[in-house]
């Protein structure tokens, strides 16, 4: 049965996570939000989520994450991706060339602006060949925040 879990983060909002069991079903960044949110964060990952935007380093690689209905090329741009270093950024295309299929940078950028699962399959670290790209409904700003965290600048 899938959970509800949300987080408050200082300066950054409440998030929110659904959660089956240990399985990452859907993750929703921290956003200013009035009134009561009912904020839990007893949960391990939402702790971790926490002191990723305290400027704790996290990979997150041991997330299980639900990839139902992925396709062979979402799931390796998707494990592509989790292995992009903290404080580093790649392009879209070179994240197709990584998950090895060159030339798909529309394709992956589509599987990034389709993410689920932001921070544990950090979307934000993809940038566009000539700047920083979008980041779909959190915006551009809210973007450049997270790769400051990480000590990006762009």
């Amino acid at each position: 049965m899938a959970e509800s879990v949300r987080y408050e983060v200082d300066g950054w909002g409440v998030g929110e996570l659904w959660l089956d069991g240990a399985m990452l079903l859907w993750h929703e960044l921290p956003r200013p939000r009035g009134g009561d949110v009912g904020v839990h964060l007893h949960h391990s990952l939402a702790e971790r989520i926490a002191a990723h935007f305290a400027g704790e380093r996290d990979s997150f690689s041991d997330v299980e994450l639900d990839l139902d209905g992925y396709t062979a090329f979402q799931r390796a741009v998707v494990e592509t991706l989790q292995r992009v270093p903290w404080g580093e950024v790649v392009t879209y295309g070179e994240l197709a060339a990584l998950a090895g299929h060159p030339n798909a940078q529309r394709a992956a950028g589509s599987v990034c602006a389709h993410n689920r699962f932001p921070l544990v399959v950090p979307c934000h670290r993809v940038v566009a060949a000539g700047g920083i790209g979008r980041y779909g409904t959190s915006g551009v700003e809210y973007k450049r925040r997270l790769l400051e965290l990480e000590g990006v600048f762009l």
